[in-house]
């Protein structure tokens, strides 16, 4: 990688008139396979390298980025942003400013056991051929397995000294299974990811993970009960917990959406700037989102604007205590960048984004959990979510869950539909568990819209006096 290209980029810049200037190369190789029922449907292969430019003039940004990593191509692009944000300084009438930020140098990446560089198509579809015999059974009729590798090389370097070089390999699989049972049709979902090489790939881990889901669905078709129309409590396991987490909490804290940059994209916000240090939920309830957990799907150390990377507590104890911020956003609301910018892709600008975002373990089992209530429902899974686009109302429905009556978990319950407003869901949570477990997603945001991995999770949580829908 020729750095020197990304820092000429910065040094046009200031030349020609930018009071800041940043910019990000990247080069990208990847490979994603289906299986499709057991026969190979598509397979592609990725390579992308270029440079992406933002500058700031007068008050406006201009971002401009190539694929043509020579000079003259480099300083064309450079032209080309500065060219923008002068033009759009001429209509501005409130002036963008970034908080400050001291620079930073490193150098990082993951470590692999086993690289990524050196897999190959026929490793790839080897390892979804074992998952696809090793789950067959009679009753399954369909199974979509997908499995993606992608290695990372980023150079980030700023006109404030920053030079940030990364590392970072990333595998996604995602499995889902259709089964058949009395003429009816029912699905198991696996969906997994992690920044490190092949090792990864516990083919007999997988297997068995995605055969338990495959014999919960059986289990759940044959057996199922409606949930009870009563009050009742509710556990979710961490895969609801999860998901909660990011679309509840997640989404309505990140800094512009609040200010209303996101309204016409991927939605509005129902918090507001003076809700911070409100209380939103109970105080056993804390989500926390972390770029820095190791190996994690939405792992990073410094954000695509330079700013090192940090736990972000958004709920503490139930009160609004923190939202994600770039340096725009965090000028804009008088605090620091708390290290949430990220970019998919070097052509893309740099927005506001979660990273791993979970509710933090508390200190019960999930049998204490289970024993102290009398009838209830434990929701392990989803198969469906829905939450409006000011994150404020959501909804649930189960794919794997049981009727708890008397502190014993027992029958499964076909499809309970938890709904309710996000400060109502918070409020409801008594008790959190410690286990924690993540799942994968790909977070859309953006116009372009731009896929980010991130892990989703949590511990096993209880929510009291709750009523419930039903299939």
């Amino acid at each position: 990688m020729d750095r020197d290209l990304a820092e000429l980029a910065v040094s046009r810049a200031q030349e020609l008139g930018a009071e800041y200037a940043e910019a990000r190369m990247e080069f990208i190789s990847g490979m994603d396979s289906l299986l499709k029922n057991g026969n190979p449907e598509v397979s592609g292969f990725d390579k992308d390298a270029g440079i992406g430019i933002r500058v700031l003039v007068n008050g406006a940004l201009g971002f401009s980025s190539t694929n043509r990593l020579d000079r003259d191509s480099v300083l064309k692009a450079t032209e080309r942003g500065v060219n923008m944000a002068k033009a759009s300084a001429r209509l501005l009438k409130n002036k963008i400013q970034y908080a400050d930020e001291d620079p930073n140098i490193k150098d990082y990446s993951v470590i692999q056991k086993k690289s990524l560089g050196d897999i190959g198509s026929e490793d790839v579809l080897a390892a979804l051929y074992e998952i696809n015999k090793g789950i067959a059974i009679d009753e399954l009729v369909g199974s979509y397995f997908s499995l993606g590798v992608e290695q990372r090389e980023k150079y980030f370097c700023n006109s404030e000294g920053s030079k940030i070089a990364s590392s970072i390999p990333r595998i996604h699989l995602f499995m889902l299974a259709t089964i058949l049972e009395g003429g009816k049709t029912s699905q198991a979902m696996l969906q997994l990811g992690a920044a490190m090489g092949w090792e990864f790939m516990d083919i007999d881990h997988l297997i068995q993970h995605l055969g338990n889901e495959i014999q919960m669905s059986l289990k759940n078709m044959k057996e199922g009960i409606k949930a009870p129309k009563e009050a009742l409590d509710m556990i979710l396991g961490p895969e609801v917990t999860g998901i909660a987490a990011h679309e509840s909490c997640g989404h309505p804290y990140e800094g512009d959406r609040i200010l209303g940059r996101e309204a016409a994209q991927a939605g509005e916000s129902f918090v507001s700037q003076d809700m911070m240090g409100q209380r939103i939920g109970s105080e056993v309830a804390t989500v926390i989102d972390d770029p820095t957990i190791e190996n994690s799907y939405g792992y990073y150390l410094f954000d695509d604007e330079g700013v090192k990377a940090r736990p972000r507590e958004l709920i503490k104890n139930g009160v609004i205590n923190d939202f994600f911020h770039n340096r725009e956003t965090g000028s804009r609301m008088d605090v620091l960048s708390n290290g949430s910018a990220r970019a998919n892709n070097y052509s893309r600008e740099a927005i506001v984004r979660m990273a791993n975002t979970f509710v933090k373990p508390g200190e019960y089992s999930v049998d204490e959990l289970v024993e102290d209530v009398k009838l209830g429902v434990l929701m392990k899974s989803f198969m469906e979510w829905n939450i409006d686009d000011k994150r404020y109302n959501q909804r649930y429905v189960g794919r794997e869950a049981y009727l708890i009556e008397n502190g014993r978990i027992g029958v499964p319950v076909k499809a309970p539909i938890l709904e309710m407003t996000t400060p109502a869901f918070w409020t409801a949570i008594d008790a959190v568990g410690k286990d924690v477990e993540f799942t994968a997603a790909t977070c859309g945001k953006g116009e372009p819209s731009q896929g980010i991995p991130v892990l989703v999770g949590g511990p096993h949580i209880r929510l009291r006096n709750i009523k419930l829908g039903g299939a």
